[in-house]
């Protein structure tokens, strides 16, 4: 007791959306690598038990002597967690866990649920069937050697064009996230395409921020691409303008080609501001892009789908453009 209140100890399992890349089976945990490991580590003595996720991977580990699961992507593992706790402390003794596989040919499906959903559908079909243009060819995630691919061009495009104008932020340049860009858009055979497949691009209502870098940060942000591991995260897709160039054999921090980044075929100035937009998820420091927490002046903007509605709108007949943005010099 202290002063009227009661002191409790209290279990505690934290649920973050990081994760980490293992090489082994789906219940199994060898070389764990990625944020997901360095952040147990720093998390205070008190937290039982970690809830992982971002690099749909599945896995069960012990790190820092504390349960760390993932249960994949797409709800096609669910993660059955054991924690014995004990009465009088509230304390985990022991932490286990089972990532079962969802097998849905062995079940019948819920006719509640079924019902459910059905109904919800019959209400979204006319926004969801709502034409928003056509364009003359698909928009592949079909990856270059790169790291670009079409689809996402095509976002960091809309992105641009949305922020563009002073008073819109005044961009010159945009960074559009690999994950944040969920599906291709394949057109109707006559190149039509309707509200849900730009939906199923852009599904997570994030909002676009311009922010002011330097030569030197856009530098560093590119460069924060590969992983402490070395490995590569997400490449970011890169807008209309601009260009550099890469290479695997080199180290960490000097990857990026120097004398590479030019914008309309001019030189990046280490020293010169420019505005840049990317989405709301990477402005706060996302997939390990730390320097984009530093960017100066932000506006905020409209939501990244509704960029790309317009911008695909807007350009009628819009085809591929060549993945020729970002190069790799190995």
């Amino acid at each position: 007791n202290f002063d009227g209140y009661v002191n409790f100890i209290y279990s505690i399992v934290v649920l973050i959306h990081e994760g980490g890349f293992p090489t082994g089976d789906y219940n199994e945990c060898p070389g764990i690598s990625g944020p997901i490991v360095d952040i147990v580590r720093r998390l205070d003595k008190a937290v039982d038990a970690v809830v992982s996720g971002h690099t749909h991977r599945a896995y069960v580990c012990s790190i820092d002597g504390r349960l760390v699961t993932s249960g994949d992507k797409y709800g096609t593992v669910v993660s059955a967690i054991d924690l014995q706790i004990d009465r009088a402390t509230r304390d985990v003794m022991s932490a286990k866990a089972n990532n079962v596989i969802v097998r849905i040919d062995a079940y019948a499906k819920d006719r509640q649920q079924t019902d459910l959903i059905a109904a919800y559908d019959r209400l979204v079909e006319p926004l969801a069937q709502r034409v928003i243009g056509r364009v003359g060819g698909a928009f592949t995630r079909e990856t270059h050697a790169s790291g670009a691919f079409s689809a996402g061009q095509l976002v960091a495009d809309a992105q641009l064009a949305a922020t563009a104008a002073p008073e819109q932020g005044g961009a010159v340049i945009a960074f559009a996230n690999s994950g944040g860009v969920r599906t291709a858009l394949q057109p109707e055979a006559d190149g039509t395409v309707r509200y849900a497949q730009v939906f199923a691009m852009q599904p997570f209502a994030n909002h676009l921020v311009t922010l002011t870098l330097s030569g030197e940060q856009i530098r560093q942000l590119l460069e924060q691409q590969w992983r402490d591991d070395n490995s590569v995260g997400q490449f970011l897709q890169v807008s209309r303008g601009f260009a550099y160039r890469w290479m695997a054999s080199q180290g960490k921090g000097r990857r990026v080609v120097p004398g590479s980044l030019r914008l309309h075929g001019k030189l990046l100035e280490p020293a010169q501001p420019y505005r840049v937009t990317v989405n709301s998820f990477l402005a706060e420091g996302a997939d390990g892009l730390r320097v984009l927490l530093e960017g100066r002046d932000r506006q905020t903007g409209v939501a990244d789908v509704a960029a790309l509605e317009r911008y695909l709108a807007a350009h009628p007949g819009l085809t591929p453009s060549a993945l020729d943005r970002i190069q790799r010099d190995d």
